[in-house]
């Protein structure tokens, strides 16, 4: 028997103005799945992630999560309801320490639930654990990373949605971006990674979504991610790196 979809995307517009963002996205990911969003500047791939988390005004369509319909909902509700949307900023407080920051993320959990929420933070997430009294502001640009996605991960979430988390990093740290990706996931969380870093994704992700010019030119198992379909939307370089 397949699982039911924890997010549905059917018929999705967004325009901002007189310019259409998205037209007509549909898909589906069941709990526990990563879905890879691709494709070349432009192509909307930010507006879907802020259009499924609340942040952007569909016109058209409507988003599914855990069975409920959260299209027209506000982000804030869509949050507490277990979707947490990661801007491309760090989204972190970079004069208090690591554990002052879980602790402001901690806030919005119930208080016998906050202590217990940051260890296991911290036990998902060592490399923090080892910098707790370290100023967020001092740590490297993917452990600043690594600390949002604590962040998130503390408020117990069944979805994340992830967008260029990995902008602007060093290759290296752009691998301690995805091996703390990889941690959430393990730890059961599904994943909505909109990523530049186009091989790493396809790499992570189970499936992937192609997005060109607001629409979607392919979807499916990021095995069947073909060169030619990598090429013709992404650009030969990028299918070249894929190959």
């Amino acid at each position: 028997m397949t699982a039911d979809p924890l997010l549905s995307v059917q018929d999705l517009r967004v325009r901002y103005g007189p310019a259409l963002a998205l037209d007509g996205v549909t898909f589906e990911m069941t709990a526990g799945q990563a879905l890879a969003v691709l494709g070349p500047n432009g192509a909307g791939k930010s507006t879907l992630a802020r259009a499924v988390s609340g942040l952007v005004p569909a016109q058209a369509g409507t988003v599914h999560f855990d069975g409920v319909n959260v299209t027209s909902r506000p982000a804030h509700r869509i949050r507490r309801s277990g979707l947490v949307y990661l801007p491309e900023g760090r989204g972190i407080f970079p004069a208090l320490t690591v554990v002052e920051n879980l602790r402001m993320a901690a806030a919005l959990l119930p208080r016998d639930g906050r202590k217990p929420a940051i260890e296991r933070g911290l036990e998902v997430f060592p490399n923090l654990a080892a910098r707790r009294g370290l100023k967020a502001g001092m740590l490297s640009g993917g452990e600043q990373q690594m600390l949002s996605l604590c962040r998130a991960f503390i408020l117990r979430p069944k979805l994340i949605t992830a967008d260029e988390l990995s902008l602007g990093l060093a290759p290296k740290l752009v691998e301690l971006v995805f091996d703390s990706l990889a941690r959430l996931k393990q730890e059961g969380v599904t994943i909505v990674l909109v990523e530049q870093f186009v091989h790493r994704a396809l790499e992570f992700a189970d499936h992937a979504v192609l997005l060109y010019r607001g629409r979607v030119a392919w979807h499916g198992p990021t095995g069947s991610a073909k060169h030619e379909v990598l090429a013709r939307y992404l650009g030969e370089t990028a299918a070249a790196t894929v190959a």
